[in-house]
């Protein structure tokens, strides 16, 4: 190979970029992990995942089959990025980049070993995330890392990211907002004899939109809307189709704002023009217990206790059997396709106490099958941040057949 082929460089191409979150609140948050790394032991950490590697760096990465990495020492904290991505990751990166270049295929270890100056006798454990590093990416950090013993640190770090400051509550809030802007846009696009997708388009151009005229210098990628019609409702997360909305048909409203990597979720059932008297016992029982449901999100709940009181309100109608998954989730770094506070879902199988500061949805959903009274999948969906004394509902877009019957003649 030619010598003038370099393996690693530094990229600075213009000044750093606009971040919703401050230096200081960046600065709290890689060192609230340095002092895990004191307590544990641990003498560096090497985040793979979007959502940590967004959550201590600011940067989202797109891998598009290339790995990324944000490297913290007592000291340093650096993004670990291809050159394909130009100055980018240094711009978004609250610390430092190195790139790395593709012309060895073990040009990104050879990164890691320049930023810990390896072989070094001070590096005896680095701390990796479990839950998302792969077997054959571990087999590759042992070989790179000889002698170096890998810890896991995506539970502790997941705890941090739970708790959510109050730059973060604004943030959030401002999803939230932008939801209620999709959510208008939707309901503006919806009549009979439209498909799904133009009206997915709609309420995410709209968002998207509204992102853009909201933040200064900010990367719009990744807003989408789930929208779904008839027997396309049964799935939470059923893709958009281009199937006809009719007269009568159920409907779910999904819309998901994504802003610096911070996903906000609004969702309603809605109908076209009517609905039957089977559709709506089944619409009131939902709304039941989604009011139920923000009543019981308050601090020092236990997950598994909130959905075991609402499953009691289900099992009371003999619906319970048509409830498809837990009744919420944590909010912050995540997306539909990467991160999830696993630690904070409201499920039967989660203890995890509510705290203030957390960010939670209620979400109750059934879905009944084609061929019964009352055929579909209804869900609502608000977002909450947990107070002192209990909780705060941030989502303002209204629920229930009084409001979402909608397209009427």
């Amino acid at each position: 190979m030619s010598s003038d082929m370099i393996r690693v460089y530094e990229m600075n191409n213009g000044e750093k970029a606009y971040s919703p979150f401050s230096a200081d609140e960046m600065d709290g948050r890689q060192n609230r992990l340095r002092h895990l790394m004191a307590t544990k032991g641990i003498d560096a950490c090497l985040f793979t995942s979007y959502h940590n590697v967004c959550y201590f760096s600011g940067f989202v990465y797109c891998s598009f089959g290339r790995k990324y990495g944000f490297l913290v020492t007592q000291t340093e904290a650096t993004t670990i990025a291809a050159g394909i991505d130009g100055g980018q990751p240094l711009r978004r990166t609250h610390g430092d980049c190195l790139i790395y270049t593709d012309w060895r295929k073990d040009n990104y270890f050879h990164a890691i070993q320049s930023l810990l100056n390896m072989p070094n006798p001070a590096i005896k454990r680095v701390g990796i995330e479990f839950d998302h590093v792969s077997l054959d990416l571990k087999a590759q950090l042992e070989a790179a890392l000889p002698g170096v013993e890998l810890i896991d640190v995506s539970t502790d770090v997941m705890a941090q990211r739970t708790i959510k400051s109050a730059e973060e509550h604004v943030l959030i809030r401002e999803g939230a907002r932008i939801c209620d802007v999709g959510g208008a846009a939707l309901v503006d696009a919806v009549k009979a004899g439209v498909p799904e997708h133009e009206v997915a388009i709609a309420s995410t151009n709209a968002m998207i939109r509204e992102i853009a005229r909201s933040f200064p210098a900010v990367e719009l990628m990744d807003t989408w809307t789930w929208f779904q019609s008839g027997i396309n409702t049964d799935g939470a997360h059923n893709p958009v189709t281009n199937k006809i909305i009719e007269s009568g048909d159920i409907l779910s409203l999904n819309c998901f704002p994504m802003i610096f990597g911070y996903y906000t979720a609004l969702e309603r059932t809605l109908f076209c023009e009517h609905a039957s008297d089977d559709h709506l016992r089944l619409w009131e029982v939902n709304c039941d217990v989604h009011r139920a449901g923000l009543d019981l999100i308050k601090p020092g709940a236990r997950c598994c206790d909130i959905a075991t009181e609402l499953n009691d309100i289900y099992r009371q109608h003999d619906l319970l059997q048509y409830r498809s998954f837990g009744y919420g989730h944590s909010f912050g770094v995540l997306s539909h396709y990467y991160g999830r506070e696993a630690s904070v879902e409201l499920r039967e199988d989660i203890e995890t106490v509510l705290e203030p500061g957390m960010v939670v949805s209620m979400e109750p959903m059934i879905m009944v099958p084609e061929g019964k009274p009352g055929a579909g999948g209804y869900r609502e969906h608000d977002i909450l941040i947990v107070t002192e004394d209990g909780a705060e509902n941030i989502t303002g877009f209204p629920f229930g057949p009084e409001h979402n019957i909608i397209a009427k003649k």
